[in-house]
């Protein structure tokens, strides 16, 4: 796939329905300064609404709408663009997505379907929504069009002027970093990081392809994929891309760093990447210059609720 192509049409297409989310320096988080691109300033709270905007824009819906199972801020993205867009949604949610992101996918208008169980349940019945309803399945992550939207973040990065060597995004299922991968061809060093408790893309390398695991711990409703997508996975070993693990607690403290240094509040998904780098889980050279994508700022409970 001429993914380059792809990701321009998305940028172009997308122009003027998402936010071109700020980015900025702090010499507050390591001991270094280090670039951040404020992602969870995106509509819904997370880079979704890319991916989302893009499906959505490029397809034919059909009358039956669209469907999208989600682990909370996935479904509030699809809800938000169908609701601008006037495309009935119904959306479900593990009972693990929170009463935060719950809340945000009902404001939207959206129908909504809280399920017992984690996403992979949420999943089996927006497969069967899709089929009885004859609705447009618009997947988290592991879909061209997802990934290509995704792609367009570090496109507006470089716009604005990245200049790092390295760039470290979170994981889940895959479509940030994939469609960052798919954009960057291997012309700057991307760092995978994921949490010990949803391990999926570095059980995949371990197992020889995408595998189903258990996934728990603080990031689960936004990183708790139980399966790698099998378009991340492919450019991550097209491309060697190191990945990461990090422990809970140093996402947490991750966590409270951008909020005492500047004010910035993220839920644990979108502290995760610069955990590694705080807690020496990654470690530069002297003199490479490095960047973190926040990339989701739904927290729980929501503090203004």
């Amino acid at each position: 796939m001429d993914w380059q192509s792809a990701i321009e049409a998305a940028a172009g297409r997308i122009s003027g329905h998402v936010v071109r989310t700020p980015v900025m320096e702090s010499a507050a988080l390591w001991e270094r300064p280090v670039a951040l691109k404020l992602e969870q300033m995106q509509h819904t709270g997370s880079f979704k609404a890319r991916g989302a905007f893009n499906t959505l824009l490029a397809a034919e819906v059909p009358e039956g709408g669209v469907v999208a199972a989600s682990g909370g801020n996935h479904g509030a993205a699809v809800a938000f663009a169908a609701a601008r867009l006037g495309i009935p949604a119904q959306i479900f949610v593990p009972e693990i997505a929170g009463p935060s992101k719950i809340a945000l996918i009902k404001r939207t208008g959206a129908g909504l379907t809280v399920v017992p169980g984690e996403y992979a349940d949420a999943m089996a019945m927006a497969q069967r929504w899709e089929t009885e309803r004859g609705a447009m399945q618009v997947h988290a992550y592991d879909a061209p069009g997802t990934v290509a939207g995704q792609g367009t973040c570090l496109r507006e990065w470089e716009e604005q002027g990245l200049e790092a060597d390295t760039v470290l995004i979170a994981v889940g299922g895959g479509g940030l970093i994939g469609g960052s991968l798919a954009w960057n061809d291997g012309r700057r060093k991307i760092v995978a990081v994921e949490p010990i408790g949803c391990n999926t893309l570095a059980s995949a390398l371990k197992n020889g392809g995408p595998v189903d695991i258990g996934v728990s711990g603080v990031a689960a409703n936004a990183l708790g994929a139980r399966r790698i997508g099998s378009i991340c996975y492919d450019l991550v070993r097209r491309d060697g891309t190191p990945v990461l693990e990090v422990p809970d607690g140093a996402i947490l403290a991750a966590q409270t760093a951008l909020w005492q240094a500047h004010r910035i509040l993220v839920e644990p998904a979108g502290a995760c990447a610069l955990a590694a780098l705080r807690w020496g889980i990654y470690q530069p050279e002297p003199d490479e210059r490095v960047a973190v994508l926040v990339c989701g700022g739904n927290v729980a409970p929501d503090p203004l609720a």
